[in-house]
């Protein structure tokens, strides 16, 4: 079984499968004209489930073999410039390649004596991110899983800052459409279901400052704690960004920790022509970005960044067989000593293999086109009279909804727009996500593929046209 180590006497062993490896996967790439199979749960599982893992099969071309049927001929692939559902952006060459490096190398990022040059190479993205925001030479932060750590992170820094010795009078105020990861952060810090206090928004899908003004004068008069103020800049369901410049105002005024989500909305950073829709951000306390999702990194790459770096002390924690106190003093960089996470992967490396490739303008450029996309995307929808858009996009999300001639029951369209995302995905010829605004379903397309064109977003409205039509269809029948 040694023979699978990788080390000095494996290194062609090591070769060869991956190379297999890479092949089959460019091979499905190159293949694949659609962005799923349509399989379902049903059909794959019993699959999956009869595998013996008690019994390995010994052959690396076996595995590879067994791994098509499993998993790379149902994936759902996300290159594919049809899929229009989530947040999941595809990735460039020099990202993965940096996986590749970083998964055999095998670095953990918590501590210097396990990763050396790993730790300066994410310090100096962490000083660029920083810079790119605006904040000043004092700004500091750390890579994290994703967004919804990001945003737990940030939080628990503005609980410790809010100094507060009665947590049940603390507040934290968001958008009615802001990410659910701030309402499970308070759940995770120990606040109370009635902590998050929601902001309403305008028809823009904005967090409207007069009424954040309203809660935080309300919330001091009433005894309570304002903690943090979370604006959004790319909500997950509208791309809406929040007015950050008025917000941050406010977060003076009253003294209050100002955090900005920018998981999506972080692409602008590297933006050639949009990035005046950050105005505000270098303001805030705290921001939250999302490589993996708007600057074509694959899962995972996020980070939190702080203003002030002495805030993040309060992840802090001293182990003696890991991080002792007198490394400080030793002036020995060690990245657990901001990080809520102890063991993690050098996910960095990534977006330095990217930036030293393709640069951040390059970056920018592809984010850009994903924009100029919606854009072309949104007239499509405000021209045909079969749909309804709600918001004119501020980043790269299009949500809608289907609206039949005849039909003018809400619950009957609200079934047909339900049905037709489903029987699409059935079919595997393109994939949407949906949501709900005001209670009704809607349609959502997040594009993030450059190569996806207005021809493709045409062909998927009539896709969705065509199956609502054959619900509502079946449905008259059925009544008949």
């Amino acid at each position: 079984m040694r023979s699978h180590l990788l080390n000095d006497l494996t290194a062609e062993h090591y070769r060869r499968s991956v190379t297999e490896g890479v092949e089959r996967v460019a091979a499905k790439l190159a293949a694949t004209d659609r962005p799923f199979t349509g399989v379902t749960v049903d059909a794959l599982a019993p699959r999956i489930e009869r595998i013996d893992l008690d019994r390995p099969l010994h052959d690396t071309i076996a595995v590879l073999d067994e791994l098509e049927e499993l998993y790379l001929r149902d994936a759902v692939y996300f290159h594919h410039p049809r899929y229009l559902a989530h947040l999941n952006c595809p990735v460039v060459i020099p990202a993965v390649l940096g996986e590749a490096v970083l998964s055999a190398v095998n670095s953990s990022l918590d501590t210097w004596d396990q990763s050396a040059g790993g730790t300066l190479i994410e310090r100096r993205l962490v000083d660029w991110t920083a810079e790119r925001l605006g904040f000043g030479p004092g700004a500091d932060g750390v890579f994290t899983s994703g967004g919804t750590q990001s945003n737990l992170q940030a939080l628990l820094l503005a609980r410790e800052e809010a100094k507060s010795d009665t947590p049940a009078k603390l507040r934290v105020f968001a958008s009615e459409v802001s990410h659910f990861s701030v309402r499970k952060s308070a759940k995770l810090l120990g606040l109370g279901p009635e902590a998050v206090v929601s902001v309403p928004v305008g028809h823009d899908k904005r967090m409207q400052t007069v009424a954040l003004a309203h809660e935080l004068e309300r919330c001091t008069r009433d005894g309570l704690v304002p903690m943090a103020v979370v604006a959004t800049a790319g909500t997950t369901d509208f791309g809406s960004i929040d007015p950050l410049p008025g917000i941050a105002e406010l977060c003076d005024r009253f003294g209050v920790w100002m955090h900005v989500d920018a998981a999506y909305g972080c692409g602008l950073l590297a933006s050639l022509r949009r990035r005046d829709r950050l105005a505000g951000i270098e303001r805030a306390d705290s921001v939250t970005v999302d490589y993996h999702k708007s600057f074509f990194q694959p899962v995972s790459s996020s980070a939190v960044l702080v203003r002030d770096c002495a805030t993040l002390r309060h992840a802090t924690y001293h182990a003696e067989y890991l991080n002792p106190r007198r490394m400080v003093q030793e002036r020995i960089p060690n990245q657990v000593d901001k990080s809520l996470q102890t063991t993690r992967r050098f996910d960095a490396l990534k977006l330095w293999m990217t930036l030293r490739v393709m640069g951040a303008d390059g970056i920018g450029a592809l984010f850009d086109e994903v924009c100029d996309l919606a854009r072309e995307g949104w007239r499509l929808l405000a021209a045909d009279p079969r749909f309804d858009v709600v918001v004119e996009p501020e980043l790269s999300t299009l949500v809608f909804r289907y609206i039949p001639a005849a039909v003018t029951d809400p619950a009957e369209i609200d079934r047909a727009n339900l049905y037709a995302r489903k029987a699409l995905f059935t079919s595997g010829d393109a994939v949407v996500a949906g949501t709900k605004v005001s209670g009704r379903h809607h349609l959502k397309f997040t594009l993030l593929n450059p190569e996806t064109t207005t021809d493709d977003i045409a062909a998927v409205l009539d896709l969705i046209a065509g199956h609502a039509e054959q619900y509502l269809g079946e449905s008259l029948d059925r009544a008949s």
